[in-house]
């Protein structure tokens, strides 16, 4: 999509500079973080404080935050509303890597590596059960009728995940299901929540919702793309890992798509093993230029949230919004 709905290479910023303008948002969130992991039981305190530790782009919960306010919002709740998604995706996570048997994210070690499978996934537990009881605070039914309703999906999108694993004869709109279910779905409650406690009209509400679905894709992809083209340093994960896990992402589903028959072969082989030749497999998808039209469904994806914004009142946070949309695809880890 051309003009001043196309995201382009090179606008992109860091981080901290793109969470300038709610940084104090964001400390007021790690605060409730912290306080709400705190648990008479230690290794829950002990798990959290390394969950903590290890960081994150905290993405999520920034998009309450920057809907909300981009949407004049007034008072604190959005915190807890923050902290409750942040708390539901970190649920995620550690169930993700005990399923997936990883021992690396965000260039540590996983809480499943250090601590055990058991105890990850009943830490991830009582993440989902906390967070429930948070949004009972919040007060606002109808944004714990939204967030409840994506912590369905996203672990229905588990489930089709793990159907697909293995299997080559995925199709894109199969891939992009579970895409929107367990990675852009949390995105798009997280911004409709935002517009929910700001007493949005239903237009804005579906906009801030359009917006984060989109973007939330978009962002997917490019983890798909930066699996094959990062470095383990830089991702913080190891470099492959999906190929590995027999995920067909898709850059191999764009090989199988549009590569020669011998292509198409290995990466039939890779995706049922996931123990073909790493090289061999991405010298496939480098010749196929898999990586580049990847980059281009996630720049359409986010051309359509930056479309969704056409809705918002300008203000310094729509900008930050729009922002977001440069940063989702244009970023390196």
């Amino acid at each position: 999509m051309p003009g001043r709905h196309q995201p382009s290479v090179g606008s992109v910023l860091n981080l901290s500079e793109l969470f300038a303008p709610i940084a104090d948002d964001m400390q007021a969130v790690d605060a409730v973080i912290r306080g709400r992991l705190n648990s008479e039981v230690v290794l829950i305190r002990t798990i959290g404080d390394y969950i903590v530790g290890a960081g994150g782009k905290r993405m999520r919960p920034a998009m309450v935050l920057l809907v909300s306010n981009a949407l004049g919002y007034r008072g604190d709740i959005h915190h807890r509303l923050a902290a409750v998604v942040e708390f539901i995706h970190t649920a995620t996570l550690l169930h993700d890597d005990v399923v997936d048997e990883s021992d690396l994210r965000r260039g540590r070690d996983t809480a499943n590596a250090v601590f055990g499978n058991a105890a990850s996934v009943l830490v991830g537990d009582y993440l989902y059960s906390r967070s429930f009881e948070m949004m009972v605070e919040s007060d606002s039914m109808a944004a714990m009728a939204v967030l409840s309703r994506a912590t369905t999906i996203i672990a229905e999108g588990e489930v089709l995940q793990l159907l697909n694993v293995h299997d080559p004869d995925v199709s894109l709109d199969r891939y992009l299901q579970v895409v929107r279910y367990k990675t852009a779905k949390l995105f798009e409650a997280a911004a409709q929540v935002g517009a929910i406690i700001s007493g949005a009209t239903p237009k804005l509400e579906q906009a801030a919702a359009a917006y984060g679905r989109h973007i939330g894709t978009a962002f997917q992809l490019i983890d798909d793309v930066l699996d094959y083209s990062g470095d383990a340093h830089a991702l913080g994960k190891n470099v492959g890992d999906d190929l590995r896990e027999g995920k067909p992402t898709l850059p191999l589903i764009r090989v199988l798509e549009v590569g020669t028959p011998a292509q198409r072969e290995l990466i039939r082989s890779a995706i049922k093993t996931g123990s073909a030749d790493f090289q061999a497999v991405a010298q496939a998808i480098h010749d196929t230029e898999a990586l580049d039209y990847t980059r281009q469904v996630a720049r359409a994806e986010a051309a359509l949230a930056l479309q969704a914004l056409d809705a918002f009142p300008d203000s310094t946070h729509r900008q930050t919004l729009v922002k977001f949309c440069f940063f989702a695809v244009d970023r390196d880890r």
